[in-house]
């Protein structure tokens, strides 16, 4: 017999996850260039970035050379969010022709110019470029494997060093940059691809005879004439008021085996990649080691329970009984405050369909990295359109709490977390925006994001709303009683605070790993594209949520407490707290921010990440508590 599709679907999906970074063929959108011998390639430079104040710059903020003419190139919505400004510059190249010591520029260092070179230094910004769609990297030899490289994106704007003999500390510029354009060339029609575009930046103090004649100039430092090349910077370019600072640069043309459709594999590498392997496959093993217990022991506890009430005959045995029987006259009684239980359980939808969706995309491989800003897009937009699923959750709940005003709870539901995160959001940005960063959302950008909140996701929500109340209520397994039955006093271990915080404890043991890894990508500017291994995580998180919150919530029932509803959404949402937690760690042990709104930018980022983390996993846990009351209530023989 042939195995259904579904089956068939989730065993190609497993595979695609466990496969490498989706390479190799050609992406949709993603078209090759062919460059034929001297045809001219045009670098663009991109924003200044720097791990330790996490504030982008852009690149003419810095007294570079410039072109005649500073054209931006046209940016999508995710990376103007990134903070990426994309502008042209004056490095030009010819296809297969290697230049020497070619002259950009000479630039007199004044007051403005060393102080705004020396904080850049200072604060390790590092430039950044683009070839053909290629971030610019420097090579850096790996220590365990001497044929092996790993590679930082951007080269540093310069370096902090003495001169020997002296204590005095002095900044130097990367103003020579050493170009490396590898190809890959197709001999028969004698045309070539970019496969990478590399860099060695030095700091040379350059000399020249007789009168400055711009590009003209002939160099005694580096001389193309002469054969004379730059090989390393042991007479640096000091920054200092009243000096001269000549740019120049090289470019050498390389033939690879490199394919183009594989070109972007280097710069995915992962150069842990073993204790990642190792780290996903303990946690994999941990978490399904646990599942696989908590099953076996829920599924022969409550067999035996149902088994044992059905067969409870005389009045006299049912009024002995004891254990989550007893109160299933109030089980299904509204908890207070509904109304709010409603909206963030319609946001954990909102949020589980737009990662779901993202997921299988980027697993697939249709979120390639050389779309930049293409994950933040296409998240923004799901995460819009997902408001008709917000709004039908939300409202078929709130039908079930016998709730009436339904365009209520649209509204509330459509304003509460994105209304908080917005201001968040919008306290940052002004941050951002004080330090003249590029970083800073435009107005225009703004003006965008709140169109397509309240043109799109607003009246989504209430379109699903609507649909979702015209649906027939949900009916109770058993009746509720009138009057509410005391609930005992609980054992010490059953305290709400301390089984909520137990209960995220094994959520959060499930993606940790995955998180440093995401963090590591965010925070120190290094690509995340193991989407594979992400949705394995994101699908054991969905099982250790939802089996903690059936456990907690089956204990709960069982000593007779009955207000189980926001105890199941709180039990596994509460793993957001060690989320939070995890990076306050991250960031005062990985991290080397040193500024003040670096360190709010950073908690502010983190606390919305955590906030949406614990919609998602509480809106998980009480969907699952919700069905397992349904069904053990709806086993028994309730007189």
């Amino acid at each position: 017999m042939a195995p259904p599709a579904w089956a068939v679907a989730i065993a190609a999906l497993c595979l695609a996850a466990l496969a490498p970074p989706a390479t190799g063929f050609y992406l949709p959108g993603v078209a090759p260039n062919d460059f034929e011998k001297k045809d001219r390639l045009l670098v663009k430079v991109n924003k200044l970035t720097s791990i330790k104040t996490q504030l982008p710059y852009s690149y003419y903020s810095l007294p570079f050379c410039k072109p005649d003419t500073i054209v931006d190139s046209a940016e999508n919505l995710g990376e103007v969010l990134r903070g990426d400004r994309i502008e042209n510059s004056p490095y030009t190249f010819e296809m297969r022709e290697p230049q020497m010591c070619q002259i950009v520029c000479k630039i007199s260092v004044r007051e403005k110019e060393e102080k705004l070179l020396k904080e850049k230094i200072e604060d390790e910004y590092r430039v950044n470029m683009i070839l053909d769609n290629l971030p610019l990297v420097v090579p850096i030899q790996r220590m365990d494997r001497e044929d092996a490289y790993f590679y930082q994106h951007g080269f540093h704007v310069g370096a902090k060093g003495k001169y020997l003999g002296s204590k005095d500390e002095k900044y130097f510029i990367h103003n020579h940059l050493s170009f490396t354009v590898k190809c890959h060339r197709d001999q028969q029609r004698d045309v070539s691809r970019i496969v990478a575009f590399e860099v060695k930046p030095y700091s040379v103090k350059h000399e020249y005879e007789g009168k400055w004649n711009d590009k003209k100039t002939r160099l005694t430092t580096c001389d193309p004439h002469a054969q004379r090349v730059i090989t390393s910077s042991e007479s640096p370019q000091e920054v200092e008021v009243g000096k001269d600072i000549i740019f120049t640069y090289d470019v050498d043309f390389k033939e690879s085996d490199i394919k183009w459709a594989s070109r972007w594999d280097s710069y995915l590498l992962m150069t842990d990649d073993q204790i990642h392997w190792f780290s996903i496959v303990n946690s994999l093993m941990i978490v399904l080691f646990l599942s696989g217990m908590v099953a076996m022991i829920m599924l022969r506890t409550l067999y035996r329970d149902i088994s044992k009430y059905n067969q409870l005959e005389t009045q006299e045995e049912a009024q002995e009984e004891t254990g989550w029987k007893l109160v299933h006259g109030d089980a299904f009684r509204p908890p207070s405050n509904s109304d709010l239980l409603c909206v963030y359980v319609g946001t954990g939808v909102q949020f589980f369909g737009m990662l779901l969706v993202t997921m299988v995309f980027a697993v697939l491989g249709f979120l390639s990295p050389s779309n930049r800003g293409g994950l933040m897009t296409a998240m923004l937009l799901l995460w819009v359109f997902m408001g008709l699923l917000a709004g039908y959750s939300s409202s078929r709940l709130y039908k079930l709490f016998k709730g009436s005003e339904w365009k209520n709870i649209a509204l509330r539901t459509a304003f509460t977390f994105p209304g908080s995160v917005f201001a968040i959001f919008f306290f940052l940005n002004a941050l951002i925006w004080g330090q003249k960063s590029s970083g800073a959302v435009p107005f225009t950008t703004m003006f965008a994001l709140v169109l397509l909140w309240f043109g799109i996701s607003v009246p989504l929500v209430f379109v699903g709303s609507f649909l979702g109340f015209k649906k027939p209520t949900i009916e109770d397994p058993v009746k509720t009683n009138k009057i509410p039955r005391q609930i005992p006093e609980q054992a010490w271990y059953m305290n709400p605070i301390f089984s909520i915080l137990i209960g995220g404890i094994l959520p959060f043991g499930a993606v940790f790993i995955e998180l440093f890894f995401i963090l590591t990508s965010i925070w120190l500017q290094q690509f995340y594209y193991i989407f594979g291994f992400l949705f394995l995580v994101f699908l054991i998180l969905i099982v250790t949520c939802a089996e903690i919150s059936i456990v907690l919530c089956y204990f709960q029932l069982c000593s007779e407490d009955y207000l189980w509803w926001w105890r199941s959404y709180l039990t596994s949402g509460s793993s957001a707290l060690y989320l939070f937690l995890y990076a306050t760690f991250y960031f005062f042990t990985k991290l080397e921010i040193t500024k003040f709104v670096s360190a709010v930018l950073y908690f502010g980022y983190m606390l919305i990440a955590s906030y949406a983390f614990f919609a998602l996993t509480g809106t998980i846990g009480f969907y699952a508590c919700f069905l397992f009351t349904r069904l053990i209530y709806s086993s028994v023989k309730i007189e």
